[in-house]
């Protein structure tokens, strides 16, 4: 048989196959009466170009520490592109807005009901009349390209519907290595996931975790991951990362408002990878640490890029406030932040403002840190960096040693600069150095001097530098 007759009948069959699949995937509606986390705030459907609209299911998320508000949430997963109508049920539309802002999506207004179109995978926000508070938060995934084996014995399978398990105590449920857990979309699963001492691990899917006391543990473990779902309003942290290497999280979606309910939280954890994620939560989104508990040793090579954060209280971004002052202290290096949407930073505590910021404490040294093509939107209150060596007796044995080998490159803000970004060491033993700002811009205007980005160097610093 000629080889180009079987090379377009290769073509022609996986072109068949492309097309056999959806290019929308409505997920099931949880139901029952454990299950009664609707908000009628929006109605919203979704349809493939020229197709029929589809009803999405509205939940319940809550936000902000501060008062705790209900906002919105749906999701679905496409290819190709689609069309997104959303109708604000209560009260009238003067005005729309979708974030982050630099994707320039522009919605079309027709009477209470704003229309958009998506052409790729998308994580927003929908802004009716400046309310950032009870807005509908929009994840519109992928395609999935894996449904494990309900049967296959290394498979724990929670379809869809409401899952309480009843006979495990403060509902945690162990994963023991080379598993994988699924949750399909529309599962709620209302437990803890704990991964300890464990290896090839994968948490995947499009369900929710709902309420746990946390999302996820990753502790003395390797090789784990973490795809696809959403965790909605734990009592603490989302991802509480302990001494473990080789962890993937990707296209997590969060959202907190309880107390200390950070994002990832990731101590003396090597090799790390956190891609496409969105974390709205009232505490830091993500924070890196040494030593911290029963978690010993250095934090190394760890990149969040792709993603979109929204402190509603504390920092978006943090790193090494925490280290092992028993010993010379720890290293966190290797560090990397890179195409990011900030969406907002509401802190009203000086020690703990600064989108990107640099909380160095117990003899940490934090070196080779970059921070490249960030965009920071408008934010409540805090402050654009903050990198500081220090030692705060509420969380601190000891002084942090230097920070140094900073680079801030492409790093824009728009919005008003109440607050001076700060820069400062403690001593000649903890000193801020070698920090290079590279094209960074403040409402369009270059910044380079620190009196145009409004930036207090203090004592204790040396070599900061800014380029064009």
């Amino acid at each position: 048989m000629p080889r180009g007759f079987l090379l377009l009948n290769f073509l022609f069959l996986l072109a068949a196959t492309a097309f056999a699949q959806p290019s929308l995937v409505i997920h099931p509606v949880p139901n029952g009466v454990l299950y009664s986390q609707h908000n009628d705030d929006y109605t919203v459907r979704v349809r493939s170009m020229g197709g029929e609209w589809k009803d999405l299911f509205e939940y319940n998320v809550q936000v902000d520490l501060d008062k705790v508000r209900d906002a919105s949430m749906v999701t679905f997963d496409f290819r190709g592109a689609v069309e997104v109508a959303v109708r604000k049920n209560n009260g009238a539309v003067q005005q729309v807005r979708i974030r982050p802002l630099s994707y320039a999506i522009k919605p079309r207004l027709g009477g209470n009901t704003v229309y958009f179109t998506l052409d790729k995978p998308r994580k927003l926000s929908v802004e009716f009349n400046g309310d950032k508070l009870q807005n509908l938060h929009v994840f519109a995934n992928a395609l999935e390209t894996e449904t494990p084996d309900p049967k296959d014995p290394h498979v724990m399978y929670f379809g869809p519907g409401i899952h309480t398990p009843p006979d495990l105590p403060g509902s945690v449920i162990h994963v023991p290595s080379n598993t994988t857990v699924y949750l399909a979309g529309g599962a709620v699963l209302r437990a803890k996931l704990v991964v300890d001492h464990a290896e090839n691990v994968r948490i995947i899917g499009r369900g929710i975790l709902d309420q746990p006391e946390r999302g996820v543990e990753v502790t003395f473990s390797r090789n784990v991951t973490i795809e696809g779902i959403i965790v909605k309003n734990p009592q603490h942290y989302t991802v509480y990362g302990g001494q473990s290497n080789h962890l993937t999280i990707r296209n997590l979606k969060s959202f907190s408002a309880k107390p200390w309910s950070d994002g990832i939280d990731l101590m003396s954890c090597s090799d790390v990878l956190v891609d496409d994620v969105f974390l709205r939560t009232s505490d830091d989104c993500v924070a890196l640490y040494g030593h911290r508990w029963q978690f010993y040793g250095n934090a190394r090579n760890v990149t969040v890029q792709n993603s979109i954060l929204w402190a509603d209280v504390a920092h978006p971004t943090n790193l090494g406030l925490h280290g092992d002052t028993n010993i010379a202290g720890d290293t966190i290096e290797h560090i990397t932040f890179r195409n990011l949407d900030i969406l907002e930073h509401d802190e009203d505590d000086p020690n703990y403002q600064g989108c990107l910021a640099i909380s160095c404490g117990d003899l940490n040294l934090v070196r080779d840190v970059r921070y490249e093509d960030i965009r920071i939107e408008d934010f409540e209150e805090g402050q654009l960096l903050n990198l500081r060596v220090l030692n705060n007796p509420k969380y601190n044995t000891g002084p942090g040693r230097h920070i140094e080998q900073v680079v801030f490159k492409n790093i824009s803000y728009s919005g008003a600069l109440a607050n001076p970004s700060v820069l400062q060491g403690l001593n000649a033993a903890g000193q801020v150095r070698n920090v290079r700002f590279e094209n960074m811009r403040v409402n369009g205007k270059q910044v380079l001097d620190a009196a145009a980005g409004n930036l207090q160097v203090g004592e204790f610093t040396q070599d900061i530098i800014f380029k064009r």
